[in-house]
């Protein structure tokens, strides 16, 4: 049994992990929860959309200066460790990159699944947290990966016959996805409107199919919010400072609309009363898990 508990999210790049889930890593960090984030590829492939950032120079070292913003990144946010899986960003889906023989989506499945079953054999996590099957309009093959290695990794890590080169075996408890709610895209395009301001969410935003009735688990994260924007601020190449849709809307309004983290329980125990505030309910473990609200 593990002396405390342990959460790890897998993520596809560097800023994937501030702009999923990051005020949950916050709350769990600040009440003793070891948070661990495995970052599937180096980044390489971003696009640059901080105007004042850009130029040769930064675009010669944007791999470099990718691993930098993410160690701050983790920092701001609270993960106590970043491990990266070692393969290349694909770039989006029909980009040039996806032929490269090093990135994420050309990479044997059943090896990547298990370089992801070595980190949780030796993290030993209670909780584990990445992407749904389902991720909509934006199917960029490095996230669609994600899904694809962390479901069997999942499964494989708790059999003692697969792989025991790889540590001792070690069962996860829970299963999660994230999810960016309808719900939570509808009451912020309602507060920019209210507040007289473009609303950065058109028409798209409200075509794709909803997957809210999917949703097990909010986690109350009002008083993290700032993880999260401090974090996506340390992705100084990959988000514009005065970008709208992160940054629009006054921190008092982000953090009284929807505050939750919301989530899909994709395997363990499904408690009695749903949706679940924690992502640590049910867990059976030799120290209770933090109340989260």
């Amino acid at each position: 049994m593990p002396e405390r508990l342990c959460l790890l999210t897998v993520h596809a790049h560097p800023d994937d992990e501030a702009s999923k889930g990051a005020s949950t890593v916050a709350l769990y960090h600040a009440r003793g929860v070891r948070t661990v984030l495995v970052c599937c590829t180096g980044g390489e492939e971003g696009e640059i959309l901080n105007p004042a950032l850009k130029g040769p120079e930064t675009e010669a070292r944007l791999a470099e200066i990718r691993r930098e913003e993410l160690a701050r990144a983790a920092r701001v946010i609270g993960y106590d460790e970043v491990v990266m899986l070692g393969y290349r960003d694909s770039g989006m889906k029909g980009a040039e990159a996806n032929s490269h023989p090093d990135c994420f989506a050309n990479a044997d499945l059943d090896e990547a699944t298990d370089r992801l079953v070595g980190i949780i054999r030796r993290e030993r996590p209670q909780v584990v947290v990445t992407y749904p099957e389902d991720q909509g309009l934006y199917q960029h093959p490095d996230h669609i990966r994600v899904h694809d290695v962390s479901v069997p990794a999942f499964e494989r890590a708790g059999d003692p016959a697969h792989r025991p080169d790889l540590g001792p075996a070690w069962a996860p408890a829970k299963l999660y996805y994230t999810v960016w709610s309808r719900e939570r895209i509808e009451q912020r395009h309602r507060a920019f409107l209210e507040l007289d301001m473009e609303s950065p969410y058109d028409e798209r935003w409200f075509q794709r199919d909803s997957q809210d009735y999917r949703i097990t688990t909010r986690v109350p994260v009002a008083d993290y919010v700032d993880a999260r924007l401090e974090g996506l601020k340390a992705h100084a190449t990959q988000v514009d400072p005065e970008s709208t849709f992160w940054f629009g809307l006054p921190i008092d309004v982000e953090r009284s609309i929807h505050p939750f983290d919301d989530y899909m329980l994709a395997r363990g125990p499904v408690p009695d009363d749903l949706p679940e505030r924690d992502l640590f309910s049910e867990v059976r473990t030799g120290e209770a898990a933090p109340a989260a609200g």
